[in-house]
């Protein structure tokens, strides 16, 4: 597969990855009892959590 065609499948897996990802941190805190500590330990953990799993992807989309 061209690089070009290899970064636009991974930009469109990202961007459907990412809605996936917000609507789950959503529900997930949705469910979560209400204290200003454990929002800070979820957001956390979500805002730094979604780049793990794309690791792979980008690093497959900018092989050569």
């Amino acid at each position: 597969m061209p690089p070009r065609a290899r970064r636009f499948v991974a930009t469109v897996a990202v961007v459907f990855f990412l809605i996936f990802w917000i609507w789950g941190a959503v529900t997930v805190h949705d469910l979560l009892p209400k204290a200003w500590w454990i929002d800070l330990i979820f957001f956390t953990v979500a805002g730094v959590g979604w780049g793990v799993p794309l690791i792979p992807l980008l690093r497959w989309a900018d092989r050569e």
